[in-house]
């Protein structure tokens, strides 16, 4: 009897101890996002003894069983799509609202109503030499905000070239080790402790991974995950213990192209699929920068080149260039200006040829009204992805939170484990001195 107390006793206080540090390291990790929660099941232990030919069954303690840990692969999958939406409606947001405030700090649109602001004072007086002069400044200075436009977008196309490319070696990394976690789950046994890290492992990369892009992960019975990357066409990144590598490269316009083991595909979610937006995005604001810039310089050297100057001698080119980097004031002298029409004398306050750039600036197809619409789509479409960010923000963020009870660490629940836990414990070591105390009074008898 005393020694059945014994087991009884010893094999509560070993449950007891192992549930103890389980709940410790519980605790420990309740901050850890990457953790989940595990519990120690157990059973009964079961004595079996003979007397000569009966034999009988008696309950001798408590044998602990497996580690079990939390988990739940339908909340998983969508706080990983939530988390890849919204990775890709931040990242596009943010480049689009770097572009719109480089081209807003640029100064192209004031300087083009600056520009045409000095023209229309000229057309009042234009042989003052004041108001020349500051007409060519205003030029130079329109041509200086176009380059800087061109410096500053180059500059936002840059970042996120340079965002891409430092990523996708975390991306490579993140595959290597999910291929590597493969491997050793499948010589892990179940209801390990090992194996519940190497678990948490496993959905810690799953998840960096659908930061990045869209994935299609398939969780197979021994754990392991085979992953492919979402887009046109689907490819695999990971398949058990191989890991592929993803490359990425840019076209000459900055746009971003991608491979997966040599083959091309373009992803359909996660920061890279916003990156490849915005660069696309990026491109066409270029686009739309030089075509602004090549306009000006065209109808500023064709009304130059349709009049005379003050002192009568036909006009020369305003502008040099080409697009936005490379437009630059070249007229000589202010003097130079073609204010008259073709034709007329020295001197000639006609400013009919003025009157036709003016015209021609601030007209439906002209820079002025060119620099407004881009200004307004870039806004209207920054504008857009704010809105749409906040949205997946709050899809994320419940994602999350359902994720956290699910899987996480509640330290009410641990705390009153933690009691329940110590109080098992007492009275399991009160069991032992029952038995030591029975055994000592058998022994007396003798």
């Amino acid at each position: 009897m005393p020694t059945a107390i014994f087991s009884i006793g010893r094999s509560g206080l070993t449950a007891s101890r192992a549930s103890l540090e389980l709940t410790a390291q519980n605790i420990a990790n309740a901050g850890n996002a990457s953790y989940s929660r595990r519990t120690l099941t157990q059973g009964e232990l079961v004595l079996t003894g003979s007397i000569g030919i009966n034999a009988a069954d008696s309950l001798g303690g408590v044998r602990p069983g497996i580690i079990e840990r939390a988990e739940s692969s339908l909340v998983q999958r969508q706080a990983r799509d939530a988390s890849s939406a919204l990775a890709a409606a931040e990242t596009e947001f943010f480049a689009l609202r770097e572009a719109e405030s480089a081209i807003e700090s640029s100064g192209v649109f004031t300087g083009l109503v600056d520009f045409e602001a000095a023209l229309t004072r000229l057309e009042g007086n234009p042989l003052e030499p004041a108001l020349r002069l500051s007409a060519v400044e205003s030029a130079r200075t329109l041509a200086g905000n176009f380059r800087v436009a061109d410096s500053t977008l180059t500059n936002a196309r840059s970042l996120v070239q340079g965002e891409a490319s430092a990523e996708v070696l975390s991306v490579n990394e993140l595959a290597a080790e999910l291929a590597a976690v493969n491997r050793d789950l499948v010589g892990a046994r179940e209801g390990t402790a090992g194996r519940a890290a190497l678990l948490d492992s496993r959905d810690r990369a799953l998840r960096d991974l659908a930061q990045q892009f869209g994935i299609v992960p398939t969780i197979n019975a021994n754990g392991t995950a085979d992953v492919a990357l979402a887009g046109s066409p689907q490819v695999p990144l990971v398949t058990g213990g191989v890991a592929e590598s993803v490359s990425i490269s840019f076209a000459a316009d900055g746009t971003l192209s991608f491979a997966v083991a040599g083959n091309s595909f373009t992803p359909s979610g996660g920061a890279f699929a916003g990156r490849a937006a915005a660069l696309e995005q990026l491109a066409d604001l270029q686009i739309e920068l030089d075509a602004l810039a090549a306009t000006t310089i065209s109808l500023a050297n064709s009304a130059q080149a349709s009049g005379v100057g003050s002192d009568g001698t036909p006009g020369q080119p305003l502008f040099a260039g080409t697009g936005a980097g490379d437009i630059d004031v070249v007229l000589a002298s202010a003097n130079g200006l073609a204010t008259a029409p073709a034709g007329s004398p020295a001197g000639s306050r006609d400013t009919g040829n003025l009157a036709s750039l003016l015209t021609a600036l601030a007209g439906p197809g002209g820079p002025s009204a060119g620099i407004d619409a881009l200004l307004l789509s870039l806004s209207s479409r920054v504008s857009a992805l704010d809105t749409r960010r906040d949205g997946l923000g709050v899809v994320a963020s419940s994602a999350e939170s359902e994720l956290l009870r699910e899987t996480g660490v509640d330290l009410d629940t641990e705390a009153a484990n933690l009691v329940r836990l110590q109080q098992a414990f007492e009275a399991n070591s009160r069991v032992i001195q029952v038995a030591v105390e029975l055994f000592d009074t058998i022994l007396g008898l003798g």
